[in-house]
This record gives structure tokens, sequence and C-alpha cells, in this order.
């Protein structure tokens, strides 16, 4: 019976805990422009708890690396 009401117990914690954010890929975010952008808006409007989060940093990967491609294709490349 203890097993049971300790097992419960954890359950219910797992339930309650909150849900991670979804960790994008790079090429996931190059994709997705509106999904880019949004999450680049939150990284630089928190930049002290967000910086250094994944999400933020595939994010501003993603960001250079489109960067990169469309500068090769303004200079003829």
């Amino acid at each position: 019976m203890r097993w049971f009401l300790s097992g419960t117990a954890m359950l219910f914690l797992a339930a309650c805990s909150p849900q991670a954010d979804k960790i994008y890929t790079v090429d996931e975010l190059m994709a997705d422009d509106a999904l880019l952008a949004r999450i680049i808006g939150e990284c630089r409007n928190n930049p002290g708890e967000l910086r250094d989060t994944p999400n933020c940093r595939n994010a501003e990967a993603a960001d250079g690396k489109l960067r990169l491609e469309r500068m090769g294709k303004s200079l003829g490349g």
C-alpha cells in the first residue's frame, strides 16, 4: 500500500510540473521564418534569462546561416 501511495504521489507531481518547450533544430528554424522571428524576438526581449537556452542559440545560428545564404545570392554566388 505504501508503494502505491508513493507511486501515485509521484505521478501527480510529474503531471503538475511545467511542460518543457520544444527545442527546435537549426534546420527547422531556417525552414520556418515566422517561428525563427518569434524565437529571436523572445530571446532579444529577455537576454538575461534566455540567451543561453538551446532555442535561442539555435535561432541565432539559423539567422546567421540565412544571412550568409542571402549575401551569397545577392553577390551572385
